[in-house]
């Protein structure tokens, strides 16, 4: 039996634990949150899409509030709720103590990379971040540019995003930012 690598980050910002483990099925990206009392008041708080993927929190422990366009779901242990492709949502910890759930994406795209990346970053460049842990503008052009069609604000429309991101880039890149895990080639994702 072979033991599956497991990394964990801390966003110190969100109060969020992110837990990565080897996963079997390549269609699913899948990682374990540990949101501390008040967690996720920062990026994870605004509201965002993922355009290409839905988005599932299966909780194992705790509450969390999950806001999919506008309407408050609270999802307790042994509960679930699935983000459909393209809604705006955010979410937050809804309980007096730690939540403990399993977030998963369909398809995989290279989300694992894209939070990996996010948290990372939180660490090794917290001045990158706003007190209440906010990504700054040009970071967050720089990471979503990077990681395409993965996750956008809610607003304004995807399409002004894309062309505003690539645009600040050059200038993200000159004031320094820059994202610290990279996706990888579609060629090396399929097994091509």
């Amino acid at each position: 039996m072979t033991a599956k690598s497991r990394t964990v980050l801390r966003n110190d910002f969100n109060k969020e634990t992110f837990i990565f483990t080897d996963t079997d099925d390549p269609k699913v990206a899948r990682f374990d949150v540990v949101l501390g009392k008040g967690g996720s008041g920062g990026g994870n708080a605004l509201a965002h899409v993922h355009p290409r993927a839905e988005e599932r929190f299966v909780v194992a422990s705790g509450r969390v509030k999950v806001v999919i366009e506008g309407v408050e779901k609270l999802v307790g242990a042994g509960e679930d709720a699935v983000v459909p492709k393209g809604k705006p949502h955010y979410f937050v910890n809804a309980w007096d103590g730690d939540t403990a759930f399993t977030v998963e994406f369909r398809p995989a795209q290279q989300h694992l990379l894209f939070f990996a990346n996010f948290a990372r970053l939180t660490t090794e460049h917290p001045e990158w971040f706003s007190v209440k842990g906010d990504p700054r503008f040009l970071l967050i052009a720089a990471s979503l540019n990077t990681f395409k069609d993965h996750t956008y604000l809610a607003r304004p429309p995807v399409f002004i995003q894309k062309l505003l991101f690539a645009f600040l880039v050059p200038f993200a890149r000159m004031a320094g930012y820059e994202t610290e895990v990279k996706p990888l080639h579609p060629e090396k994702i399929s097994g091509r």
